[in-house]
């Protein structure tokens, strides 16, 4: 006689995603400052950003193939923690080594943690993901929890920071990236096996169709959008004026709205479609920039502004989340998680940082928004096409 299946609980993707998110927003913002404190140029510490967005280009599909031909995604996300925890670790021994020797260590940093998102994802939508869609009640409540690390780490890393000096950044990136794989062994890993080694299904075919090539082309114009205000933004207040309290109060709304929506988005994400969720972010998206770009001097109107994060970020990635889930079924469900980041973020993380640069240099930081505002137009045209196309199949399954 079979055991029952086990009753999906939350709190271990909870703990994944609070202490993923918490070392991102630890190490993505504060970084940079530890670079300049070990005497690195402007020039330099910009090429170690960089790495981030170049790794995603190729690391995280690596994974996803490499989880869907093995069949044991949680034995790999497991792996994939310990090694971004050794990478962590490399970063002290490392820091007075040379800029070879530090970057060789970011990249691996970058490469191992690149892993999370996709099988973390594609776990998460085996459990979630039912017959008319996904369980956004269930997803929202897992997913906030990186957001809420993210915020947390941020502001309590600003303040440890301050009293233990930035030459501590590498331990506690150790930290909270062992916490990270602890968290990983956590998660359940009942019904684990190695059966799609037997049965390796391509993903060409789900990316010659009409529709999931015109979704991904909106997906990578909303994100190309926001790369304006991840790379941009506060560059942007400072040359504005704003002290520094001001910029990270304007990034906490963003945050707390993300943080709101995914909480109580499962009372309303399922009135509308998840294509007509992407045009109305896409939309906003636009919108948002614009004015972004057009009153920057203005508080008030920037605090809206950043309130339509709620949408435009987390509204837009729970849609994406449950239509890879619907494009990319089981087998095929790693990849189709990291093709989603790849191309999502990836991509769009390269171009825009090079062609935000370039245009910032020429023009101007606002020139950046206003340019950011005409992606999310073409986005959401993109958007629109694909639930187009979509509804036009006989498999189509709309939101009640």
């Amino acid at each position: 006689m079979n055991d029952p299946a086990p009753r999906f609980r939350t709190a271990p993707f909870g703990a994944l995603w609070l202490f993923y998110y918490g070392a991102i927003g630890l190490f993505n913002p504060y970084s940079s400052l530890w670079l300049a404190h070990l005497g690195y140029s402007t020039l330099t510490i910009g090429s170690f950003a960089s790495l981030q967005s170049w790794t995603r280009v190729v690391g995280p599909y690596a994974w996803g193939w490499l989880a869907d031909h093995g069949g044991r995604r949680v034995a790999l996300l497991r792996v994939a923690t310990v090694l971004s925890a050794l990478a962590a670790a490399a970063l002290w021994w490392v820091r007075d080594a040379g800029v070879v020797a530090l970057a060789l260590a970011v990249a691996a940093l970058y490469l191992a943690n690149g892993a999370v998102t996709p099988i973390g994802e594609s776990l998460l939508l085996k459990h979630l993901h039912r017959a008319d869609g996904l369980d956004t009640r269930k997803y929202g409540r897992v997913r906030l929890w990186g957001s809420v690390g993210f915020i947390v780490s941020v502001m309590l890393f600003g303040v440890v920071l301050q009293t233990t000096g930035i030459a501590a950044l590498p331990l506690f990136t150790l930290l909270l990236f062992t916490l990270l794989a602890w968290a990983a062994w956590r998660l359940p890993a009942q019904g684990e096996d190695n059966s799609s080694a037997r049965e390796r299904l391509p993903v060409g075919p789900v990316m010659r169709r009409p529709e999931v090539r015109w979704f991904f082309a909106g997906v990578m114009l909303t994100v190309l959008a926001h790369t304006a205000m991840y790379a941009f933004f506060s560059l942007y207040l400072d040359r504005l004026g704003y002290g520094k309290p001001a910029v990270g109060a304007l990034w906490a709304v963003s945050v707390a709205a993300e943080i709101a929506f995914f909480a109580l988005a499962g009372r309303h994400f399922a009135r509308i479609d998840e294509y007509r969720w992407l045009v109305v972010a896409a939309l906003l998206t636009a919108l948002r920039f614009a004015v972004t770009a057009a009153f920057g001097e203005v508080p008030a109107v920037l605090a809206a502004a950043q309130l339509t994060h709620a949408v435009t970020f987390a509204a837009q990635h729970m849609a994406c989340t449950s239509l890879i889930a619907r494009f990319f079924p089981d087998r095929l469900r790693t990849r189709g998680s990291a093709l989603y980041t790849t191309l999502g973020y990836g991509v769009p993380g390269v171009v825009g940082g090079v062609a935000g640069g370039l245009l910032s240099e020429r023009f101007g930081l606002a020139a950046v928004f206003w340019a950011a505002a005409v992606a999310g137009l073409a986005s959401a045209a993109c958007c629109a096409m694909a639930g187009r196309i979509a509804a036009r199949r006989p498999d189509h399954n709309p939101a009640p």
